[in-house]
């Protein structure tokens, strides 16, 4: 357990593209004691998917040491429970270190497992393996309509792509008896915990998910989603799911052109920022600074800093 002086964790949430990296980097700088970020973006736990994730490179990190970033292979599979485990040994870690860890990330699940009060309900093999079977069977549109029928709250929660979701969410219900919500994180830190919310008008983001996009295809997302097929990258359960690898997956198997391909995860992305900002919208505990564009991380930063129970630099 942490030490009651210990400082709270900082986490810097929001939609894809609101700038929380970049925020984050800059608030490391200004904190006292100084600080150390633990990624909470389910896809940058990969090794590899960096292009994809718009991960920070180490000249673009600062100096700042960052955790839970490449420590899983594209064949795994993203685990909440041992992310919650990690994550909090990360905390402890740093704070042990005397600084303050920043949590940073849009997966709002593992925000919430990070910080909150939450348990696992157990696994049935039988029972995954069936819905398993039942997903690459009908496809997860119709498992999601199926969802929508037995627990009308955990598909308004879960994008009808989610197979993976679906399927846990199916699979609690059937073990449990009780709606997949209830396995949800209740709204109690485990230690005490601050979250800070990047606000940008939608317009203002949806232009920058498409600009960042676009440069991903420059950057060569191609190239990069081709290397890691190498790698075992459509073997995995979580990775080859992710919006623009699925879709770059898509061109390569001549279902779409590579243009088709990226105009749909800019639209795809553009339509998860809202799901993403509903999300934490939902959690009262979260303060908002306005990060319109013009906004620079520094000056961001500042306002994040100002909303922190520590003394402001000079």
């Amino acid at each position: 357990m942490p030490s009651p002086s210990a400082p709270p964790v900082v986490a810097v949430v929001g939609p894809t593209a609101s700038g929380k990296s970049d925020v984050a980097v800059a608030l490391a700088h200004l904190l006292p004691g100084g600080a150390e970020v633990v990624n909470a973006d389910a896809m940058q736990l990969y090794r590899g998917m960096d292009v994809g994730t718009a991960k920070l490179t180490v000249q673009e990190m600062r100096g700042v040491p960052h955790h839970l970033l490449d420590v899983l292979e594209v064949t795994q599979a993203a685990d909440v429970a041992t992310y919650q485990r990690q994550a909090r040994e990360a905390f402890d870690a740093i704070t042990a270190r005397g600084r303050t860890p920043l949590l940073v990330g849009g997966s709002g699940l593992y925000v919430r497992a990070a910080l909150d009060e939450m348990r696992f309900p157990g696994t049935d093999a039988a029972v995954r393996a069936r819905w398993e079977a039942r997903l690459a069977e009908a496809g997860p549109q119709r498992l999601h309509a199926e969802l929508a029928v037995r627990d009308p709250d955990a598909a308004a929660r879960i994008l009808p792509s989610n197979g993976r979701r679906i399927v846990r969410a199916l699979e609690v219900g059937e073990i449990t008896g009780a709606p997949f919500a209830a396995s949800l994180p209740e709204q109690r830190y485990v230690r005490p915990a601050v979250q800070v919310g990047l606000a940008v008008p939608r317009e203002q983001l949806d232009a920058r998910i498409d600009a960042r996009v676009r440069r991903m295809w420059d950057a060569g997302l191609v190239a990069e989603v081709r290397a890691l097929q190498e790698r075992g990258l459509r073997e995995g359960l979580t990775a080859p799911r992710a919006l623009g690898y699925a879709q770059v997956l898509d061109a390569l198997d001549g279902v779409t052109t590579e243009a088709e391909a990226e105009e749909l995860t800019a639209r795809l992305t553009r339509r998860f920022a809202r799901k993403q900002e509903s999300w934490f919208r939902r959690d009262d505990r979260v303060r908002w600074v306005p990060a319109p564009d013009g906004c620079d991380p520094e000056q961001l930063a500042r306002q994040v800093l100002a909303l922190l129970p520590v003394e402001s630099p000079a």
